[in-house]
């Protein structure tokens, strides 16, 4: 395994982050996908074993039991200060707008449940897991730095925002004195690369690490078109993220796959390979064990300039979905889906 700094920070990650996701109670989240605690722990100690040091998780994970999942095992089998941990927060409902709760206040209570949930006492990357529409962007930054200063936060990251959004929160954190956000967690893979037109740039620019989700699409850049797994028959999410856009990108799967053999490795290999070339460290979820071998093998891969250009001369432009629309009101709509999953207590 290969390590590097996490943008700005002091934390040494992995290349590949084991995405958790996929880990946690199925009867009490949106997914019906998910696995259960065993095997959850399955992956985490094959994580482990390979050299994956970089855990990402969150509250809104079905219902808080994928951070119970993550946080049981890593104090079964590895040292606090060994791990990396990230987890994320929600906006505020709007029972908490009604009721007068703050950014900051709600900052507290999401972070306090996520380190009841792991059973820790800190996490090194907290992660905005979208933005608040309704909340200003100073009750955030003020909340976060709160959090930090009492030191049950390291650093602070971002996910599923603009570029403009990421440079207006530096900025007036740079201003006020706040913690600045030290990497971006958003929608990025050989499918979907419209993060290269402001994001990646700016955030060279800026030293603030790439850390994307989705990194295979889920599972379509790990088998040929028409292989199907349970979580590509049932997410409904990933559908809304991929399916009007299948011919086109199927085109580049089978590139994939044409890569794969001439390497004589995996289609994930292959797919990851390339997305190491663009960024700090992907988010690669997990529903096996097995799945982690060809996330770590793909940290010692190296394509050659023509291979590159052989998988990304297909590409067409995508619209931004989810809770990345560009339509404020959807973006809104999309993120109380999340919410109502997320731990009431």
């Amino acid at each position: 395994m290969e390590y590097i700094k996490l943008g700005a920070s002091d934390l040494n990650v992995s290349r590949v982050c084991l995405g958790c996701m996929g880990l946690g109670n199925a009867a009490t989240g949106q997914h019906s996908w998910t696995v259960d605690e065993a095997a959850s722990r399955d992956i985490i100690r094959r994580a482990l074993d390979a050299g994956i040091n970089f855990f990402d998780t969150a509250i809104a994970y079905q219902n808080g039991t994928s951070e119970e999942y993550v946080g049981r095992a890593l104090r079964d089998f590895a040292k606090r200060d060994e791990v990396v941990v990230a987890t994320k927060f929600l906006p505020r409902t709007s029972k908490e707008i009604e009721d007068g709760v703050t950014g900051q206040q709600h900052i507290e209570k999401q972070l306090d449940m996520s380190l009841s949930h792991l059973g820790m006492d800190y996490v090194d990357l907290y992660i905005y897991h979208m933005w608040d529409y309704q909340t200003p962007i100073h009750d955030i930054l003020d909340g976060l730095a709160r959090v930090v200063k009492a030191g049950k936060v390291r650093y602070i990251g971002i996910a599923n925002c603009y570029a403009w959004q990421l440079a207006k929160a530096n900025a007036l954190a740079e201003k006020e004195g706040f913690p600045k956000f030290v990497s971006v967690q958003n929608h990025y893979n050989l499918l979907f690369r419209e993060e290269e037109r402001e994001m990646a740039p700016f955030c060279e620019e800026e030293n603030i690490a790439m850390t994307p989700y989705s990194a295979l699409a889920s599972g379509r850049l790990s088998r040929k078109p028409g292989e199907t797994t349970k979580r590509l028959r049932e997410d409904s999410y990933a559908k809304l993220k991929y399916d009007k856009a299948a011919a086109e990108d199927g085109k580049i799967i089978d590139r994939v796959a044409d890569l794969a053999e001439k390497h004589q490795v995996t289609m994930t290999e292959i797919s990851l390979a390339w997305l190491l070339t663009k960024v700090t460290s992907p988010v690669v979820g997990a529903t096996k064990a097995s799945h982690v071998d060809g996330a770590a093998n793909a940290v010692k891969l190296r394509l050659a300039e023509e291979d590159i250009t052989y998988l990304e001369e297909l590409y067409t432009p995508h619209p931004l979905v989810g809770v990345m629309a560009q339509n404020t009101k959807t973006a809104k709509r999309d993120a109380q889906v999340w919410m109502k999953n997320a731990p009431k207590d």
